[in-house]
């Protein structure tokens, strides 16, 4: 006896307009908390580049300059310029200071801008005043080269030291007992002075 084939009715369903709508304000909410972190680290990234960019900049300024002037007590960052790739020198500007500290005028500051878009800062009549290898001389990055007004905003400068030496640090990494032409001695224990939240080696 023959039997007829049993036919099985395959249902098909979709998503009701509630759970679609469900699944977006879903998707809204995550979205709301990881965009802004995503670039924010996009950005303590990007100046991060930045400043260590310029740092090594001045490393190999100033390693060129003893290799064809020799070493001296007497070397400022002033003379390393001759070295440095710079597009202009700005006299007007406004930048960051370091966390905690509010501005920078490049009117009494040697204030340089960078092909980055930083603005690489010093005092220019800052000479290393020692030959020993806690001798330095520092200089400040201002990654976006642009003053924020605030003194814990996300794009402070960051405070790089050079060392007689040859070697750099931030401030924050400074070793104990590192002093300039002005006889100010750094403890990194004590020192008020911090790296902007962005800055990492």
């Amino acid at each position: 006896m023959a039997h007829s084939p049993i036919t099985h009715q395959r249902l098909s369903h979709g998503f009701t307009l509630a759970e679609l709508l469900i699944c977006l304000l879903i998707l809204g909410v995550i979205a709301v908390f990881t965009i802004p972190k995503i670039l924010s680290s996009q950005q303590d990234n990007r100046f991060n580049a930045i400043a260590k960019e310029d740092a090594s900049a001045i490393a190999a300024a100033y390693k060129a300059y003893v290799h064809n002037n020799g070493a001296s007590s007497a070397i400022s960052l002033s003379s390393l310029t001759t070295y440095l790739n710079y597009t202009a020198v700005d006299t007007s500007s406004l930048i960051d200071s370091y966390p905690g500290q509010t501005s920078l005028n490049c009117s009494s500051w040697a204030c340089y801008r960078m092909a980055n878009g930083s603005i690489l800062a010093f005092d220019a009549g800052q000479t290393f005043g020692a030959t020993d290898d806690l001798a330095i001389s520092y200089f400040y990055v201002d990654p976006d080269g642009v003053y924020s007004g605030s003194t814990t905003g996300n794009s402070k400068s960051v405070v790089f030291f050079i060392y007689y030496n040859g070697r750099i640090t931030s401030q924050e990494t400074a070793a104990a007992g590192s002093h300039d032409v002005w006889g100010t001695i750094y403890n990194p224990a004590t020192q008020v002075g911090k790296d902007p939240a962005w800055f990492r080696w």
